[in-house]
């Protein structure tokens, strides 16, 4: 009697503590426009795409979830910067600069494998977006922004479970 009630409560404490490893990074900026949200189904996120004004602000970005890329934010202006993730790559970091009063003015995603996409210019107020839990990964943007540009930014981080297939047996 006192295993069932032992196996009995170590399954609701198991029940009551949430094993979610999911964590958000507050918005910074000045935050004025429209709000947004990208994020595509429960795909992991495999690619970024900036805009910026040269010697300016961020004006525009793009998520990639799985092969397909998400609605652009902002608007477009000259040529974007990309960044493709590997096979089993994740951004770690989302790190940059940005204004009290009005734009995000630069934006560095960082991977898993060290890589780095940087773009705008490093200038005015610095910030530094990571994962409270080590095993998640970035998998959503949000903020606000107008008819010129990003005004804010935050990050969602979550764990995704890596399914693997087994590859059947040969004989």
């Amino acid at each position: 009697m006192f295993s069932f009630l032992f196996i009995a409560a170590l399954c609701a404490s198991c029940l009551a503590s949430p094993t979610s490893h999911s964590s958000f990074s507050p918005a910074v900026g000045g935050g004025s426009g429209t709000s947004f949200a990208i994020k595509k189904g429960d795909e992991r996120l495999t690619g970024v795409r900036l805009w910026e004004i040269q010697g300016a602000y961020i004006t525009g970005l793009q998520l990639r979830y799985g092969y397909i890329w998400s609605n652009r934010v902002g608007r477009v202006v000259g040529n974007p910067h990309e960044l493709i993730l590997f096979d089993g790559e994740v951004i770690v970091q989302v790190s940059g600069k940005y204004h009290n009063s009005n734009y995000i003015y630069q934006l560095m995603f960082v991977t898993s494998r060290g890589r780095s996409l940087i773009v705008g210019q490093p200038v005015q107020f610095s910030f530094n977006f990571y994962a409270a839990h080590p095993d998640a990964e970035l998998s959503l943007l949000s903020g606000r922004n107008n008819s010129a540009g990003i005004t804010a930014i935050a990050a969602h981080w979550e764990h995704f479970d890596i399914q693997t297939t087994a590859l059947p047996m040969s004989d």
